[in-house]
């Protein structure tokens, strides 16, 4: 399967600052990765947040980073040139590295929204061309967790990481500049959003009996450098590495998945 970004969707994303995109796996392909997440999100795991029942985190997202270090079958999804491609054509990078990935499971019942956050305070990157696809399991509407952009939010700069169970509001440190209005993105399963690190983003409650299960793919235009006064303290995968403030993120766990 092939699947062709068109002019439109590219020139909505810069504008924007976020794109859905319709029916990017086939039936079968759905299958296959429902599978495989739901075998790597049962265990545990090094980059696992979220883990334990009942917790704060847990009752907004369950969380494991990094499945296709621990799974081939996760790793064929998360490193397929199909969405990198996209991911190039959205940005006009000369080439798309892997940062990581996540399974993204919103619980049941007792689940709290995701609150508006950007995603680069918690990446240590210095350039903000980073993005994440967004890719759902499930049918997902305001009742089980879709997602939800604020246009244009992506020119405001990289403001405070937001705390996920006790959050700021976002808003308060853009108080008098002027901001669109929330898109809510209601989507079918197989399809997926891309966002820009700096779009301010926003997920719903699962009010329903089921878990909401989204793949998330984050990647960066090849010759991202390393930042080490990132706000993260969740995500952080680069830990064990020895980067240094301006190294190129590269090497093996960072790989190369497209380029022009």
């Amino acid at each position: 399967m092939d699947y062709r970004v068109s002019d439109k969707q590219i020139d909505f994303y810069r504008e924007n600052g976020f794109v859905q995109l319709e029916d990017v796996v086939t039936p079968q392909e759905l299958e296959e990765l429902m599978e495989a997440m739901e075998e790597v999100m049962a265990e545990d795991g090094e980059l696992a947040f979220g883990r334990v029942k009942g917790s704060a985190y847990y009752n907004v997202l369950n969380q494991k980073v990094n499945t296709w270090r621990d799974s081939a079958s996760m790793a064929r999804f998360t490193l397929h040139s199909r969405f990198a491609n996209m991911a190039l054509q959205l940005t006009g990078a000369d080439g798309i590295r892997l940062f990581h990935d996540h399974g993204l499971w919103k619980m049941p019942q007792d689940s709290k929204p995701t609150p508006w956050h950007q995603d680069m305070p918690y990446w240590p990157m210095k350039e903000p061309g980073a993005l994440s696809m967004w890719l759902t399991l499930d049918d997902v509407d305001e009742n089980n967790g879709c997602m939800m952009f604020v246009p244009g939010s992506h020119r405001l700069g990289k403001l405070q990481g937001i705390n996920f169970t006790e959050p700021q509001n976002l808003f308060d440190y853009v108080e008098g500049q002027a901001t669109n209005q929330p898109v809510k993105v209601p989507m079918k399963a197989g399809s997926c959003t891309f966002h820009h690190g700096l779009t301010f983003h926003y997920a719903h409650a699962n009010r329903t009996d089921r878990p909401r299960r989204v793949l998330a793919v984050i990647y960066m235009p090849d010759g991202t450098t390393f930042l080490s006064r990132s706000g993260s303290n969740e995500h952080v995968v680069t830990k064990p590495f020895p980067f240094r403030d301006g190294d190129p993120l590269q090497g093996r766990l960072f790989p190369v998945l497209a380029r022009k």
